[in-house]
């Protein structure tokens, strides 16, 4: 872990240390945990997302972590322990600190891990503050399939770090699970059960039809049929790379794909700012592009949501202003 710090310039080791040790954590939670919950470890929010008992545990294993190694955070992350705190939820919050013992040992009790989850409570927009989600891509850990632990911190309103845990990736080098993390100008990824980090760098296709886009399975979290006409746009023939959650942001990173396209379902919607600081910040340092569909930077000096900006739109980079000129002529 110490070698992977230093690998990473700069004054951000601790805090690099501090996170590619939390996702690791949460990685381990959430991989005894997928498959294996039960009828009542669910619960729905209202806005219709599913959350499980292991989306809180892993926010807690985050936080725990963190501020064991740094003392105390700011974050603002996306579980609320106020779900688990009602009366009718005294055995949800019992699965869940069970879940957390796992990784923090027996004598953990319900009122620490309701602690820990606390610490993700931070509604600021200035200054120096961690954002998580803890399973990105809820659906398809449900369904045994891709998810992400994705864990950014922002100063002043710029991503300055980035840690993707992808517990269930396919690894180019035939190994299942990685960990990509980011610093300025570096991007690495632990494949497996590597101890050495590679250098992650975005594609290089010779032309626009090589290319392949990549976007959600969820149809919900992404308008897949303006994706297509975009795609016919660019003179791309290649089949969409389809994964769940901000694994994707990690294959255009590495080059299994060179698009990613997450267009506005809806013209009243606002991107979560959890949902893309980790992910878009290691496509950064790969030598990629991330902005809104309109081109412009992703701002992240509103809170908790990417209120300034419409969608995303990722790119190795070399194509991306044809590909938002593509996106525009649809979207209109």
């Amino acid at each position: 872990m110490a070698r992977a710090a230093d690998a990473h310039a700069g004054g951000l080791a601790l805090e690099l240390a501090a996170a590619l040790a939390a996702v690791r954590a949460a990685s381990e939670v959430c991989r005894g945990a997928q498959g294996r919950l039960l009828a009542g470890h669910t619960l729905t929010k209202g806005d219709q997302s599913p959350v499980t008992i292991a989306d809180f545990a892993a926010q807690a294993v985050v936080c725990a972590e963190l501020t064991d190694r740094l003392g105390a955070i700011d974050m603002i992350g996306e579980e609320d322990p106020n779900d688990l705190r009602a009366p009718e939820a005294s055995d949800l919050l019992g699965a869940v600190t069970t879940l957390v013992q796992t990784q923090r040992g027996d004598s953990v009790a319900a009122g620490s891990v309701l602690d820990w989850i606390s610490v993700g409570a931070f509604a600021g927009a200035s200054g120096r503050y961690w954002t998580l989600d803890p399973i990105d891509g809820t659906k398809g850990f449900l369904r045994g399939d891709q998810y992400a632990i994705a864990l950014g911190l922002i100063d002043d309103g710029e991503v300055i770090l980035g840690v993707l845990g992808c517990p269930n990736i396919p690894n180019p080098d035939g190994s299942i699970g990685a960990i990509f993390a980011a610093t300025d100008g570096v991007a690495q990824a632990w494949y497996g059960d590597a101890v050495e980090p590679l250098a992650v760098t975005v594609a290089a296709p010779a032309n626009l039809a090589e290319a392949r886009v990549c976007e959600s399975v969820e149809s919900g979290h992404s308008n897949q049929d303006h994706s297509a006409q975009i795609v016919a746009r660019l003179g791309i023939t290649a089949e969409p790379f389809r994964i769940d959650s901000q694994c994707k942001y990690a294959a255009v990173a590495r080059g299994d794909a060179s698009i990613y396209l997450r267009l506005p379902t809806r013209a009243d919607y606002r991107e979560k700012i959890w949902d893309h600081a980790a992910g878009k910040f290691v496509v950064e340092q790969a030598g990629g592009v991330v902005t809104d569909v309109t081109g412009a930077p992703l701002d992240f000096s509103r809170g908790s949501t990417l209120a300034a900006n419409s969608g995303v739109v990722a790119t190795d980079g070399r194509f991306h202003d044809q590909v938002i000129e593509a996106v525009q002529s649809v979207l209109g």
